[in-house]
């Protein structure tokens, strides 16, 4: 018990935190409050819609992450940590900068400089990625997934539904500028962040940095299972929820209901479950952890199946909730510790963008057949065509990392 609580209480541990709410709380800002300002300033609702492809730097960022692996910033703040501080006071200036435009006047302007704000906000989320990846202890890495998704999650809420409460209270260029000065946060991460402690080798030219990530890790044993394993790990969990909202509408929930056991329940849920997962990733290791929480997010989706038989009690949500999102946030934290592991401290960057990117995949599309399978089929055996989908998952880690074998079989490499 004392090794897991040492794993929460240090300052690596404290400074991914604070990182983790920096990278996050941009993505809001060019997201969901920023179709909330367009909305409420009555811009026609298909400019709002065609402004949500203001988000494709964060899909392919791993075009350019080799440039972050390749061009260190060693001579300040260390090889990651300058980056980090030089990204986060240019998001600081974009996004001020993005408050001051004309939403109706100015509105091609205000999409350029939201396209600026991804852009530098995806080049943050390569840094801090890399640096989490290398500075972390291997026995630390379930830990650092934890406060990873509490850091973003705190950092969404603020950004989120924080921004649009002050929105009601204050003008958008003041609600913009205060969400700028929270990435202050981050800052104070990136000045108390300890360095590595390992010394790594940065490749020293572009051929390193672009072509060799690809080939190091496509020579491994596996690689192509670990990387369908990648799309499939979540996939069930993904599928379930794609039509979360449609299906508790369906059975008779109020809009309210949904909204507290999404936004109150759902958030607190998944915090408590990823940092419960990091304490027994700690205690149990990587790959047990993989392979009980793979299961038991799949499981969860049992609860979807009774609430379409006792309908709609709000007793009976909370409670699926409750149960669904501390699964689901168990399988990220493991999740979120894989890719670390399987990164070659080498080319960081670009091999956890390049994971990262391939993880997306299932979230982009795994709502498109999904409704073809509810008029098909109805909600029940939705629900349990999602549990099945997580044999595949489960079926390609068997290949590589069988339960009871060393952590050391993921692909898990120290530079």
């Amino acid at each position: 018990m004392t090794s897991i609580i040492k794993s929460y209480f240090n300052r690596r541990i404290l400074a991914v935190l604070l990182l983790s709410f920096s990278s996050a709380l941009p993505l809001a800002m060019v997201a969901g409050t920023l179709q909330a300002w367009l909305a409420t300033e009555k811009v026609d609702i298909a400019t709002i819609g065609l402004f949500s492809l203001v988000g494709l730097p964060y899909t392919w960022k791993f075009l350019w992450s080799p440039f972050f692996d390749r061009f260190t910033t060693k001579k300040f703040l260390g090889p990651r940590r300058g980056w980090i501080l030089i990204l986060q006071l240019t998001l600081f200036a974009a996004l001020v900068g993005m408050g001051t435009i004309n939403a109706v006047s100015q509105t091609k302007m205000l999409a350029l400089a939201a396209v600026i704000v991804a852009f530098f906000s995806a080049s943050q989320d390569i840094v801090i990625d890399a640096y989490r990846a290398e500075v972390l202890r291997p026995d630390e890495r379930g830990s650092g997934a934890g406060v990873t998704n509490l850091g973003a999650r705190l950092a969404l809420l603020l950004s989120g539904a924080g921004a649009l409460i002050m929105s009601d209270h204050l003008p958008w260029n003041t609600v913009y500028f205060v969400m700028a000065c929270l990435l202050g946060v981050g800052v104070l991460g990136t000045l108390i962040a300890p360095e590595p402690e390992k010394a790594i080798i940065h490749p020293t030219s572009l051929k390193d940095a672009v072509i060799d990530p690809f080939l190091e890790f496509f020579k491994r044993k596996d690689a192509w299972a670990m990387l369908f394993f990648v799309v499939l790990y979540k996939f069930s969990d993904a599928f379930s929820v794609s039509l979360a909202t449609p299906f508790l509408l369906n059975v008779g929930f109020t809009k309210t209901q949904i909204g507290i056991a999404f936004k109150g329940v759902g958030m607190a849920s998944t915090i408590v479950g990823a940092l419960a997962g990091g304490a027994i990733i700690a205690r149990i290791g990587l790959v047990r952890s993989l392979w009980v929480f793979g299961v038991l997010q799949a499981l969860s989706n049992f609860g979807f199946i009774i609430l379409t038989y006792v309908g709609p009690q709000f007793s009976a949500l909370l409670s699926v909730m409750a149960v669904d999102n501390v699964c689901g946030g168990l399988g990220t934290a493991a999740f979120l510790a894989f890719l670390m592991a399987s990164c070659n401290v080498r080319y960081t960057a670009t091999q956890y963008a390049l994971l990262s990117s391939v993880m997306a995949i299932a979230r982009v599309f795994v709502g498109a057949p999904a409704g073809f399978v509810v008029k098909a089929y109805g909600w029940p055996t939705f629900f349990v065509i999602s549990i099945i989908l997580a044999i595949p998952g489960l079926a390609l880690l068997h290949k590589f990392a069988p339960w009871g074998s060393s952590d050391k079989n993921i692909a898990e490499v120290s530079g």
